[in-house]
């Protein structure tokens, strides 16, 4: 399959709209085709995103008829991955400051451990 400018170009703006929803994508790679064996009649076109993220990589595959709408639906499956990523690692972040807060706490800083005298 030949992969032309405007279908490039949607490909990478549908890809790179999703900086908005994540913006510590590291990496993209984008695969558009067509399958050459399926058990459905017709053509059936296929695009695959894969995102490097830190810690993780996140890879969507979709089949459709039309090139577009899969590209649209990797993009769509894509943005729920990224904000479940955006949400576990906010989790993480709050329980990392919470054991960090804990520890302060138990250290009994002993700067302030003057007595009171009453007067």
């Amino acid at each position: 399959m030949e992969l032309t400018p405007a279908i490039r170009e949607f490909a990478e703006e549908k890809v790179q709209s999703l900086e908005k929803f994540f913006d510590n994508i590291t990496k993209a790679e984008i695969d558009l085709g067509m399958q050459s064996h399926h058990h459905n009649k017709g053509k059936i076109f296929y695009a695959e995103v894969t995102l490097d993220i830190p810690g993780r990589t996140l890879r969507v595959v979709k089949e459709e008829e039309d090139l577009y709408k899969a590209i649209e639906k990797v993009k769509d499956h894509l943005k729920l991955e990224l904000d479940t990523a955006k949400e576990k690692m906010r989790r993480k972040d709050k329980e990392e400051i919470r054991d960090q807060k804990e520890y302060d706490v138990e250290s009994g800083d002993d700067d302030y451990s003057e007595e009171y005298e009453g007067g």
